[in-house]
């Protein structure tokens, strides 16, 4: 279980932590080590802007990548062309897109152990 710590948000990425990345993708829906927890807080809630997210399109079956806007209020921005029937496959999709956003390097295609 996730303990709510008020310093997560600001937890500083290390992108050389790709151990984090290939922990998250062999168990997209966890359980997590309290390192891989932090950095998931972190991309969900460090306050910044556009942030991607899933939509569900029918319950159990659909996702579509979405981008949160820069402002409350505005429309989120769907991908329509970026469907998924698979959860973990869409959790996986989103994890790669937001460690890209917060250390500014893709991850590498099979993420591993340093």
């Amino acid at each position: 279980m996730l303990v709510n710590r008020p310093d997560t948000a600001h937890w500083p990425v290390d992108p050389a932590r790709t151990d984090l990345a290939a922990e998250f993708m062999r168990q997209p829906r966890g359980p997590h080590s309290d390192a891989l927890q932090r950095l998931l807080h972190r991309m969900r809630w460090s306050g910044a802007g556009r942030r991607h997210v899933l939509v569900v399109m029918e319950p159990g079956r659909r996702w579509m990548l979405a981008r949160m806007p820069e402002q409350r209020g505005q429309p989120v921005e769907t991908f329509p062309n970026q469907v998924f029937t698979s959860l973990a496959d869409a959790e996986r999709h989103v994890f790669r897109l937001r460690w890209e956003a917060l250390t500014g390097q893709p991850l590498p295609p099979e993420p591993s152990a340093p």
